[in-house]
Formats: structure tokens, C-alpha cells, sequence
């Protein structure tokens, strides 16, 4: 695994090797590289792996604080046909959806799961495109993309 700058680092009180086995399946260009126990650590393991091509190091130690909506992992989508494959995958096995695109995998990790364009939409200088784009989402869990793009538009879907 290339050495990064920076590389997002989780920290699991426990399953970080199977949470990232659990990601390389969902996401293409992802696999776990390799895990490594600390024996000096009890039962701490260290667990490198790779989605969509970039880096991530886990770590199983016990008595880290849960995971909150203060650190989440997003997810551009091309299409809806893409999200809902994301979105459906992540959820499996007990994850719980919440408001806006986000939900919460079953190891605790929060997920924003969004359109690519989504973020350029909220951002456009009319303030009534990127307004009606904002109240859609607010009304959504799951995004639906064509719901999106006609409110930014101004159009009914």
C-alpha cells in the first residue's frame, strides 16, 4: 500500500477487519491489503485496506469511543442506479438509515450516500436552485436523484 500524506485511520472497538472486508466487497478497486496483530496489545489488530483506490488503516482495540455523525464517509453517485446499490449494500447485515442521504452501517460508521452533482447544486449562486435543492434533500432519507435535479431545475418530477 502507497504511504499517503494523510490516510483516514478508524478505530473500532472491534470488527475492523471484518468492516473493511465488508467495504472491499461493496466498493470496485477495493480489497483488504493486509492485517496485523499487535501481540504486545491483547487482541488489537491492525487493518490496512484500500475503496475506490484510496487508503484506509482500521484498527480493532476495545474501548474507543463509538463512532458519531462528527466523522462520516461519503459517497459520490453517477446515477441511482449506483446509490441504491451503495446505499442497499451498506445498510445490510443492521445498518439503519437516517435523514439527508446519511445512515449508519452496522459497525457504527456514518455514510453520506449523494449524488455526484449534489454538492455543485447546493452551491449554485441562485440562491433560489440551491434553496430548492436543500428543502428536497431535507425531505428525503434515501436521495432520489430525479427529485433533485427537478427541484433544481424548478420542475416536477
Amino acid at each position: 500500500m502507497t504511504i499517503q500524506k494523510i490516510t483516514p485511520f478508524l478505530w473500532y472497538i472491534e470488527q475492523a477487519e471484518e468492516a473493511a472486508a465488508f467495504y472491499a466487497n461493496i466498493f470496485p478497486d477495493s480489497r483488504v491489503i493486509r492485517v496485523t496483530p499487535v501481540p504486545s496489545a491483547g487482541s488489537t489488530r491492525i487493518v490496512e485496506f484500500v475503496l475506490f483506490g484510496q487508503p484506509f488503516i482500521a484498527m480493532s482495540a476495545g474501548g474507543a469511543d463509538p463512532f458519531n455523525h462528527s466523522v462520516s464517509l461519503m459517497v459520490n453517485c453517477g446515477d441511482q442506479e449506483e446509490l441504491d446499490r451503495y446505499w442497499n449494500a451498506l445498510l445490510e447485515g443492521g445498518g439503519s438509515p437516517e435523514a439527508c442521504g446519511w445512515l449508519k452501517d452496522r459497525f457504527g460508521v456514518s455514510w453520506q450516500i449523494i449524488p455526484t452533482d449534489q454538492i455543485e447544486m447546493m452551491a449554485d449562486p441562485d440562491p433560489s436552485k440551491a434553496g430548492r435543492v436543500a428543502d428536497a434533500m431535507l425531505k428525503m432519507v434515501k436521495l432520489d436523484v430525479a427529485a433533485l435535479k427537478a427541484a433544481y431545475s424548478g420542475t416536477k418530477v
